[in-house]
């Protein structure tokens, strides 16, 4: 997880910063006890479960099993990156972080060469809307649309003159080469040598990455010139499918309200924008990829798709859905009236309208079937066996187990079928495309059951380092049965022949892994009053408790492999692992 920053330079990090300060300035912290305590911020909840530790510099909510330390809360609250949140927090900190290699500073620095000439054509764009003689059809077609002045200003609007190389020759005065603006997609190569300008006549719409920066250019033409729409080509910054027009200015509401309505074209979103709908990104008329949902999931787990009434839309939208049900997230979808997009709804029926339209999103497989139902019908058993393969394949996406029983049940109602038959055709279908196990059990915090000597041997060892050497000499990671329990102990160890501390805070950054953040939380904020009586003792019992165990798993396994020897007529291992139970008896 650390990934290019050293080990020593995260501990310095925070060792310098205070996670209750950090966590203090983003929601309220009450002292409860030796710690702090608040209301989740990422779970809805009446009763506050989220607890920060001072004393070992972690977070940990009881009701979620969110956990971690600063870096973590500021990758979760913030929506960053790790090494985003490392400088971040590196700032704060007064740390300056190391300075990277040649070959990396060499594509650094061209990175930002293109940031910086896509921000100067962004300048040159606007100001050929505001200044050129030409832009006057475009400054119609805007105000026809109902875009505003401060709107045309906040998204950084602009117009493409019709000249071969209007931008060209901008960018040339400004010191750019021809090599760059050709690798950020802004001109293009003519046969036979030269360059003219991607966008000509064409309003132009800025594309934004999250943190804000011009990364890209869509176009809509003022005449009948085909393509209507055209946008940048994916450059070493820009990658369609990783981008999501408007999150950069729908983030913060996006996370206030929860939710997110994902629209396809960019006045589409522009229009429900300025009117007050803020929540809202747009796909850029593509149907959305897994990289894009994991984008939106830093930011809501809940979505709504917002999309036309023709069959083109609804097959994006069916398309769509399994990639959001993989990634665990709630969907919902909105079919407008037909011959309406959110541009033209808003402008037509008002914003009121359009939020009520959201409010009565219906949920996935709810459209999914109405859909499926509607194309091929149900009248016969080929119609409902197309429809059933259809949700079916969606159903068999979902992981929490609940889910997949009540849409199944759903299904057997309105088709008329016998719910044992859907099942038995999921899991044949589910084997066929060897989708998702339908047995797995949906994780969550359920899943953190742990021996809990094993949890509270990691507390003591976290609280006295003098306990790890300790337990080095009488145990070994081995020795506890949970393999998350074990990783930790392992680093602990490892940590202590190295002659480093062992900090709660720290240890975090060895792993990637959530469960793992939750059984280290978990471990410290056991009562203090386990073990603050008679602590040797308790060492004693929990260290003869995790032997026993063993021990007891041992013999269950043996008494197992004594059973498929007999079976099997193999007397020599019989007579073999028969003594090693025996002497295992005699142990116990």
């Amino acid at each position: 997880m650390a990934g290019r920053i050293p080990d020593n330079v995260l501990e310095d990090i925070l060792g310098r910063v205070d996670i209750v300060e950090v966590i203090s300035g983003y929601i309220p912290l009450k002292k409860a006890g030796r710690n702090f305590k608040a209301p989740c911020p990422f779970h809805h909840e009446k009763t506050p479960s989220f607890m920060v530790s001072g004393d070992r510099q972690i977070y940990h909510c009881f009701g979620c099993g969110e956990s971690g330390n600063a870096f973590k809360f500021l990758m979760r609250y913030e929506r960053m990156d790790f090494l985003e949140a490392v400088e971040a927090m590196a700032k704060k900190a007064g740390v300056i972080l190391p300075k990277a290699r040649a070959e990396d500073h060499k594509a650094e620095s061209f990175i930002l060469e293109l940031y910086r000439v896509n921000e100067i054509a962004a300048v040159f764009y606007a100001d050929c809307l505001n200044k050129s003689p030409e832009s006057a059809r475009a400054k119609d077609y805007l105000l026809k649309r109902g875009i505003n002045e401060e709107t045309v200003k906040a998204f950084r609007l602009g117009f493409a003159p019709g000249k071969w190389d209007s931008l060209i020759n901008f960018l040339r005065s400004k010191g750019a080469p021809l090599s760059l603006i050709e690798k950020a997609g802004l001109i293009l190569s003519k046969e036979g040598g030269g360059y003219y300008d991607r966008f000509r006549n064409r309003v132009i719409f800025p594309i934004f990455d999250v943190k804000s920066r011009v990364v890209g250019f869509g176009g809509r033409v003022l005449d009948d010139a085909q393509p209507k729409y055209l946008n940048s080509p994916e450059t070493p910054i820009y990658t369609k499918g990783k981008n999501l027009y408007g999150l950069s200015f729908a983030k913060d509401s996006i996370r206030d309200d929860d939710f997110v309505v994902i629209v396809e074209g960019q006045l589409d979103f522009i229009t429900p924008y300025q009117a007050g709908f803020k929540n809202i990104t747009a796909s850029q008329g593509t149907a959305l990829t897994l990289e894009q949902a994991r984008l939106l999931k830093r930011h809501t787990h809940n979505v709504v798709m917002v999309y036309d009434a023709d069959d083109a839309g609804q097959l994006a939208t069916l398309r769509t859905l399994d990639i959001f049900i993989e990634e665990e997230m709630n969907v919902k979808v909105v079919s407008l009236p037909k011959g309406f997009d959110p541009d033209s709804f808003v402008r037509k029926y008002g914003v009121d309208d359009f939020r009520q339209m959201v409010a009565q999103a219906k949920g996935l497989l709810d459209y999914k079937l109405e859909v499926l139902k509607a194309r091929y019908g149900i009248k016969d058993a080929e119609s409902k066996a197309r429809v059933v393969e259809g949700v079916l394949e969606t159903i068999g996406k979902f992981k929490n187990l609940v889910l997949v029983s009540e849409y199944i049940k759903k299904l057997a109602q309105d088709l008329d079928l016998r719910e044992e038959m859907l099942l038995a055709e999921l899991k044949r279908t589910k084997k066929d495309k060897t989708a998702v196990d339908y047995e797995r059990p949906a994780p969550g915090p359920s899943r953190m059951k742990i021996n809990p000597a094993e949890k509270l041997l990691i507390k003591l060892m976290l609280e006295e380092t003098s306990l790890i050497h300790k337990m080095r000499g009488e145990l070994e990671p081995a020795d506890f049965q949970d393999e998350r329990t074990s990783k930790i102990v392992s680093i602990m160890f490892d940590l202590i022949d190295q002659g480093k501390a062992v900090e709660p805070s720290s240890l975090m950054n060895d792993f990637g892994q959530e469960d793992i953040y939750q059984v280290i939380c978990e471990s410290v904020f056991l009562p203090d009053e386990l073990s603050e009586q008679n602590k040797e003792k308790i060492v004693n019992d929990c260290v003869q408790r995790l032997k026993n165990d063993k021990l007891k798993l041992r013999r269950q396994r043996l008494h197992d492999q004594i059973a498929t020897a007999q079976h099997s007529g193999d007397q020599e291992e019989l007579r073999r692992l028969t003594e090693e139970f025996h002497n295992l008896i005699k142990q116990g």
